[in-house]
């Protein structure tokens, strides 16, 4: 008798076969995580859980183990949109520039609602029209 081995993929495999999220049951903690190269989470609540919290933590006042994650609670580095804006496109230390995956209006939202959460109090926001400005200034050259 031949034996063999599991492979790993079998069990990532039947994970894909589990029942979906259902669009009822959608909630920035039932959500289903985004798939791809793009973010699928809409509106900054959601974005912050599936996106953020991971390394900043649920309450976003970071977290230091393996690598350093900032927090973002009470930040005055959040108070500048252009500061978040570069963050996000560009990628920051350890933080790869996952606005990049994100459409203008996810972006927006995220910063908008990071700026407005945790302790801080930026009440002006940023629109997705700035974002997009602000992502061809810093789009590579081709």
């Amino acid at each position: 008798m031949r034996r063999t081995r599991t492979s790993a993929a079998i069990f990532f495999a039947a994970g894909a076969l589990a029942e979906p999220v259902r669009a009822d049951d959608a909630s920035p903690t039932s959500a289903p995580m985004s798939r791809g190269w793009e973010f699928g989470e809409q509106g900054g609540e959601e974005l912050f859980v599936h996106v953020c919290a991971g390394c900043h933590q649920p309450d976003a006042k970071g977290a230091v183990g393996a690598a350093t994650y900032p927090p973002l609670a009470e930040d005055k580095k959040v108070g500048s949109p252009d500061f978040m804006l570069t963050v996000l496109f560009s990628g920051l230390r350890g933080m790869p520039p996952l606005g990049q995956m994100m459409s203008d209006e996810q972006v927006a939202d995220i910063i908008n609602y990071v700026r407005t959460h945790f302790g801080n109090s930026y009440a002006d926001a940023i629109s997705a029209a700035q974002v997009s400005a602000a992502r061809r200034r810093t789009a590579p050259a081709p």
